[in-house]
Order: C-alpha cells, then sequence, then structure tokens
C-alpha cells in the first residue's frame, strides 16, 4: 500500500494541492476524477518525484516511496529527437519477455518510422508500449486515452483488464468518465487540491447523481444566463 499524507505542493503563492489523504491499496485498479486545474497531474508529478513537495509524505512500505517501482505514463509526453520506434524500445529490458512487436502491430504502430513524424495518440500508445515490458508492480496512467482512436481506446481497456488480472496496482486519470467506470475499482474525486471523496464500483451511481449532477447544474444555469440575457 502507498500512503500519501497531507500532501501539499505550491508553486510561489499559488496551492495546488493541499494536504491531500490518499490511500492506494496494492493490487487495486483506482481512478482520479477531477476537473482541469483540479491538480491530477500535480499529484501524479509529485508521488513519481518530479516536484518538490512543500509538505507531507508518501510512503511504501513504511519508507520513502522508491521510483524503481513506479511506471509512469505522463500526459506531456517527451522523446529523443531523430530517432525510431524501435530504437525508442530498445532502450528498456524485456523483464516479462511481451511480444513487443505484435503489440505494436495491435496498436498500429509502425516501428521503423521515426518518433517526431507520430502523431499525438501514437505517441502516447508508444509511450505506453515502453511501459509494459518494464513489469513494475505500480502504473501511474495520466490521461492515458487522451488522443487515442475509438479501437486504441478498446485496446487500451483491455491491456489495463490484464494488468488488472497479473495484480498490478494502478492509478489512472482520464477526461473520459466512462472508461474509469469501466476499468476502476474505486474511483476518487480531486476538487480544489484535495481528495473529497472517494467511490467503490457499486457506488459509482453517486458519481452520476452527486458530482456530475452538480457539475451539470451549474453548467446549465450559465448557458440560460448567456441566452436568456442574450441581445
Amino acid at each position: 500500500m502507498i500512503s500519501i499524507k497531507n500532501l501539499t505542493v505550491q508553486y510561489d503563492k499559488h496551492v495546488v494541492l493541499q494536504h491531500l489523504n490518499l490511500e492506494i491499496t496494492s493490487a487495486v485498479t483506482h481512478g482520479i476524477l477531477g476537473l482541469n486545474g483540479s491538480g491530477k497531474t500535480t499529484m501524479f508529478n509529485a508521488i513519481y518525484g518530479l516536484l518538490k513537495i512543500s509538505d507531507g509524505e508518501i510512503i511504501f512500505d513504511g519508507k520513502v516511496l522508491p521510483k524503481t517501482i513506479i511506471s509512469f505514463l505522463e500526459s506531456e509526453l517527451y522523446f529523443f529527437s531523430n530517432i525510431t520506434a524501435r530504437e525508442f524500445l530498445l532502450l528498456f529490458e524485456n523483464k516479462n519477455n511481451i511480444d513487443v512487436e505484435q503489440l505494436a502491430a495491435m496498436l498500429h504502430l509502425p516501428l521503423d518510422e521515426l518518433i517526431e513524424n507520430y502523431s499525438h495518440g501514437m505517441k502516447k500508445k508508444l509511450a505506453l508500449l515502453s511501459l509494459l515490458p518494464q513489469d513494475k508492480p505500480f502504473l501511474m496512467l495520466d490521461e492515458p486515452f487522451n488522443g487515442l482512436d475509438l479501437q486504441s481506446v478498446e485496446t487500451l481497456k483491455q491491456i489495463i483488464f490484464k494488468l488488472k488480472q497479473q495484480r498490478k496496482t494502478m492509478i489512472i486519470s482520464s477526461h473520459i468518465i466512462e472508461t474509469l467506470f469501466e476499468t476502476c475499482d474505486v474511483i476518487h474525486y480531486l476538487n480544489e487540491g484535495k481528495i473529497e471523496q472517494s467511490f467503490a464500483r457499486e457506488n459509482y451511481n453517486q458519481i452520476s447523481e452527486t458530482i456530475l449532477k452538480k457539475l451539470n447544474d451549474n453548467t446549465a444555469n450559465k448557458l440560460n444566463s448567456i441566452f436568456d440575457n442574450k441581445a
């Protein structure tokens, strides 16, 4: 289990995460739901150690969480220039002897093409493909479905199901709430820098009845104000 206690991250005077608490249970797939700017990516970066935290701690088995157990799919992707996808994948040890060629074909990735010629969605799939052979116990996937076509979304969901069968611990954020409903065992609502609520799978209907209803009502009220008062 990974315990996040009182996690606070701020940029200058702007506080992004404020005393965030979260228990990431092992062998469970956790979803992170939140609006743009709620702090999802900041939380992922803080867990991985890419950001200096202002306060709090992230503990794994009583010790500081090591990067060595984490595979992290970032929302913003960076690759070396003038390198093919095949050359990029050779940088990573294939610990579980996964058939990278076959999986690349399923994802429609031309491995001998320069990565700089890839679309955003193709780069996302390549980054995901680089994580799987590393066979680490904890995966963080920040907006993994963003930029993927319909077939690739379905393939990614099946990959996640396979990882669940292997008892991987995963934490996933997504703007496509249906993908969280389908793949996650528990969904945490991140709002204004804190985990406001957590929902087990059997209580996912409460997300629609409370959070989504409130957001939709606020949107409807604003639109009514705009359109009802048009010149």
